[in-house]
């Protein structure tokens, strides 16, 4: 028979959807496995970067199944954001028939692949049924007091009409339109992120199963800092400006200090001074730039002086405020102290600018001079210039000084995060709607539980001008207050799409409850995810919100876990020609194209064995072509030696041979996968038993002993490759499916070699090989090695001077 892949994977893919062999319930009698990866956005076809993703999951998935585990692995959509928004003013098509007609596609592609998903739990954010429990969660922040509204600069894209977040902003350019992005005030709603900022850092000990890299970015996203806040007071307007330092020790050093461009003293301070024109100037300029452009080490520090003074609380100094680029107004106080002596963006700050440069802190052997440095002096030494203070080492300072300052009640010691509240709110139309109304008479009122969910209305236009479709909605606009009963308006604003996956993960535990967002007991049982798997991309903010959630729901009673994801996996890349594949360079590959030549196990195969999951992976047109004519050659080989079953014998000279080379194949891919996620080398032991077993095909072996390896060479291999595993398995003979039988346990005695291949060398060289007993002693192997008759002509006149013996290695024989 011929491998007919098309015929064998939509048979098959059409089986295990009837019969559901992939559905899952709880079961207390197993141990359970919550697997799962990231979500993705129906953008209408995958990619190879899919592929890699879900066929790493798929395999521990049925790896998992495999070795008794109850396993969990759903499927859904990321649904709702801005490019359904953007192709509904391009194409002129709904952003719910855009969104449902990609999902439509991708999740038949999703079939094709094999992926053993229980479909019947998927969800997709932009459903009723899923963002009705989208908006009770944001009620349960609310009522918790963790969802407040303020006014917050925002960056702003006016061609898109929604706030973007910093990682929307490229060189002060929209990502998606390319429009120029300006600073913009409006009210929005925030989650307080800052409450569990403590816990979020320390948590990160319970999670060894993360990668340190991801571990390392959420730190320093969080950035925890121990440190005194104190003020500084406006020589012009007396007004106290703030400041959070973690080096109280500089504080006499101090000889400027920077408001952020935002800062709301900065018009004040700078009105009627010669510098209120270039003020006004910079600050537009700076509204182009966003916050990682501004503070990123590449850039260049630039600031413009106020024209105002500030006197230092510590010695009455008389110092000038400036504004500067690497100042934020969201970050800290919005002003920082300049010490150039002891800080090096400060030093080349004050150098750029002609600003004074005073040293406290000296080393002990030496005198600095502020006109001979080339650099700020940031190592440890002794108080100079610091009044009551000289002579203390800083160490000691930086606790002494912060101490003063809160025994005079001009400063206290703070514990500071870079971590800022989480701005949830989108004007845009394809969103959550945020469950909020306005009332003249009460306010702001939440909207109540049992009114959930607000929709989001179906008959809206999109005319392409800069404001949401909500707000020209006259039916949603308008509505009645929940309390006083009155005309209310709606919330135009949405929720950001990280809101909703923020929690998905609970939902798939139970899907369809149309009564809580999931029962209690269905959570507890699966959560937390045992192992999740997605890009790196996703390492602070996907990660850092649904950690918060985790937390959130937790204290509400919700879950019993401390964190949502026990283990992590972050695949890399897909890569073509050195580059990541990508349509603007032209160098993509379709996964259809692909299936459709070779298959959906060859694919698979490939993807998985091309590097370790963990690593870029390069893609090779060759190395796709070589997984598919292995798979030939498996299909061959279990064809015939089937065949051969029914004439095979009880015993078989080569028993031995080929139990072991089963059973060393069961060892080395169980340790692969189960220890390491090492799928390239568990596949490569694989292909080796079928390499070895062809090479038995035509000797004497048992009954017996051939289905075993036949039996196990499917096991093995039904993981990585699931459509021509279970052909092949029923071609065994067997009525079960494959992917439901128990994982082979290999015998550790059927590994041990009798006899082992040793090299012979001649002067060093090596001149032949040789089998011998496991056991054989030093005199045996050179008795041996000296009557093996390849060397006999080439030791022909020559004087053996002596013979060299490594056990279990090699004979050198030394002869001139």
């Amino acid at each position: 028979m011929k491998y007919d892949f098309k015929l064998i994977e939509s048979k098959w893919q059409k089986k295990w959807e009837e019969d559901k062999i992939y559905k899952t319930s709880e079961d207390y009698n197993k141990p359970k496995y919550y697997c799962l990866e990231m979500f993705p956005y129906p953008s209408g076809n995958l990619h190879m970067g899919h592929v890699r993703n879900y066929s790493i999951g798929d395999v521990v998935a049925r790896f998992k199944r495999m070795n008794g585990f109850n396993v969990l692995y759903p499927m859904g959509w990321d649904a709702f954001g801005l490019p359904a928004e953007n192709a509904a003013i391009k194409h002129g098509i709904h952003p719910s028939k855009w969104t449902w007609s990609n999902i439509d596609n991708m999740r038949t592609q999703l079939k094709q692949l094999g992926l053993s998903y229980d479909w019947d739990r998927e969800v997709a954010t932009c459903h009723p049924n899923y963002y009705k429990w989208t908006q009770w969660f944001f009620l349960l922040l609310y009522k918790r007091g963790l969802a407040y509204r303020k006014k917050a600069f925002v960056n702003w894209c006016p061609s898109c009409s929604t706030v973007l977040a910093n990682e929307q902003v490229v060189d002060g350019i929209c990502d998606r339109c390319k429009t120029e992005v300006v600073k913009k005030e409006l009210e929005q709603w925030f989650f307080k992120i800052t409450d569990y900022a403590d816990e979020l850092l320390k948590d990160l000990e319970k999670l060894p199963g993360w990668p340190d890299k991801v571990k390392t970015m959420q730190q320093n996203w969080i950035g925890r800092s121990e440190g005194v806040e104190f003020s500084f007071t406006a020589e012009k307007t007396g007004d106290k400006i703030s400041v959070f330092t973690t080096r109280p020790d500089t504080v006499y050093g101090v000889s400027y200090i920077v408001l952020a461009p935002e800062h709301p003293l900065v018009e004040t301070l700078s009105s009627g001074t010669e510098y209120e024109a270039s003020v006004k100037e910079f600050k537009k300029k700076m509204g182009k730039y966003n916050e990682i452009v501004r503070t990123s080490t590449e850039t260049e520090k630039e600031g413009v002086f106020t024209g105002a003074y500030a006197i230092n609380p510590m010695n009455g100094q008389r110092i000038p405020i400036w504004i500067a680029n690497y100042v934020l107004l969201g970050y800290g106080t919005g002003a920082v102290m300049g010490v150039p002596a002891h800080d090096q963006r400060d030093f080349e700050f004050a150098k750029k600018y002609n600003l004074p440069i005073k040293v406290v802190i000296s080393p002990q052997d030496k005198t600095l001079h502020p006109d001979e440095m080339n650099e700020a002096f940031v190592d440890d030494g002794i108080l100079v210039n610091s009044d009551r203070f000289n002579g203390m080492s800083n160490i000691e300072a930086i606790k002494a000084i912060g101490q003063y300052m809160e025994d005079i009640g001009i400063g206290k010691f703070e514990v500071n995060f870079k971590l800022r509240d989480w701005l949830i709110s989108r004007q845009r139309y394809w969103g959550a709607p945020i469950p909020i109304v306005y009332c003249d008479k009460c306010g702001v009122v939440p909207v109540p539980e049992e009114d959930l969910p607000v929709l989001l209305p179906e008959d809206i236009q999109f005319n392409g001008r800069s404001t949401s479709p909500l707000q020209e909605c006259d039916k949603f606009l308008n509505t009645t207050c929940p309390k006083c009963h009155g005309p209310a308006r709606r919330e135009t604003d949405t929720m950001d799409t990280f809101v909703c996956s923020s929690w998905y993960f609970y939902r798939y535990t139970d899907a369809r409850n149309e009564e809580v967002p999931f029962a209690r007991e269905k959570v507890n049982y699966w959560m937390p995810v045992d192992q999740y798997i997605g890009g790196v991309e996703h390492a602070i903010l996907h990660l850092m919100y649904s950690r918060f959630f985790n937390k959130v729901i937790r204290d509400a009673g919700l879950v019993a876990v401390d964190e949502p994801f026990e283990n992590l996996l972050t695949q890399g890349m897909v890569l073509r020609d050195g580059a990541k594949m990508s349509k603007s360079i032209g160098n993509t590959v379709s996964p259809e194209e692909i299936i459709e030549k070779y298959g959906a196990d060859t694919a698979r195969l490939f993807i998985l064995f091309a590097a370790p999951p963990e690593r870029d992976l390069e893609w090779s047109d060759q190395g796709v072509e070589g997984c598919f004519r292995f798979l030939q050659r498996v299909f061959r080989l279990v064809e015939e030696l089937s065949n051969k079953l029914s004439n095979a014998g009880n015993f078989g000279e080569y028993d031995k041979d080929v139990r072991r080379i089963t059973h060393k194949t069961i060892k080395k891919v169980t340790e692969d996968v189960s220890e390491r996620f090492n799928f390239n080398t568990a596949i490569s032991a694989i292909m080796e038993m079928v390499n070895g077993l062809n090479a038995y095909k035509d000797t004497n072996i048992s009954k017996t002993i051939l289905k075993e390896a036949l039996d196990n060479l499917l096991l093995l291999l039904a993981p990585f490759a699931p459509h021509i595993t279970e052909e092949l398995w029923h071609t065994l003979g067997h009525k079960e499916s494959v992917h439901l039988m128990p994982w082979p346990k290999y015998d550790a005695n059927a590994i041990v070699e009798d006899e082992i291949e040793i090299v012979i060398q001649i002067n060093g060289k090596v001149r032949d090989k040789m089998k011998i007993s496991v056991e054989a002693s030093e005199d045996e192997m050179r008795e041996a090695a000296l009557k093996q008759e390849k060397l006999l002509p080439l030791l022909e006149g020559k004087e053996i001077i002596k013979v060299i013996t490594v056990p279990k290695k090699l004979v050198n024989i030394v002869v001139k």
